[in-house]
């Protein structure tokens, strides 16, 4: 599994090997060991799986607050992506900034997102099913979002304000700056390079 980092500290994307022949193909999509050696011990509590009908479905940005933050390890199975993950680890030199990267059934990718970030994702295909790995349960009262285009963001999202299928509670999201401090101090992350 080829593991790649980013300019900001934490996420970090996987690229799981498949092995194809005329009956299908075969891929380790997880492994305990391997995924230590670059993120840690971590334990995943619950497995999520979405499934978006239609393209331009916008998913986010969403979070949960501690003690009930959330590590996620997403990757799609049908249709295509494009995730994207902002660090809000208070005190983090990297705070408002994010990153994106498009996940899809043919490139095979995964991306973790630990804790401290908000995450969401807008479909690029029609028939989009998004699964994704937790490290706390679902917690309806630490649960939150942040408006998906918050200009403060930054996010050149692959579509507009016009042409995007929102929920109703996603698109009454409060703005960042009109939150408190979501993770009032950073934390604990390695440092890891870039590993292929």
């Amino acid at each position: 599994m080829k593991v790649t980092s980013f300019p900001i500290d934490g996420p970090l994307l996987l690229e799981p090997q498949k092995h194809g022949d005329s009956r299908g193909f075969f891929s380790e999509v997880f492994r305990e060991d391997v995924f230590a050696r670059h993120v840690g011990t971590v334990h995943f509590v619950q497995d999520n799986h979405s499934r978006s009908a239609l393209k331009n479905t916008v998913r986010g940005m969403h979070f949960q607050r501690p003690p009930f933050a959330q590590g996620k390890l997403v990757r799609v199975t049908q249709g295509a992506v494009l995730d994207v993950a902002v660090d809000v680890r208070t005190g983090s030199p990297t705070y408002g900034q994010h990153i994106k990267v498009e996940l899809s059934a043919e490139n095979w990718r995964q991306l973790w997102i630990p804790a401290g970030f908000l995450h969401g994702f807008c479909t690029l295909t029609d028939n989009t099913e998004f699964l994704y790995k937790v490290t706390s349960f679902y917690n309806a009262e630490h649960d939150g979002a942040v408006l998906w285009n918050d200009p403060s963001l930054g996010i050149n999202w692959p579509v507009t304000a016009d042409s995007a299928i929102v929920s109703d509670k996603d698109s009454k999201a409060p703005l960042l700056a009109d939150l408190p401090a979501l993770f009032p101090a950073i934390l604990p992350a390695v440092i890891l390079p870039a590993v292929n």
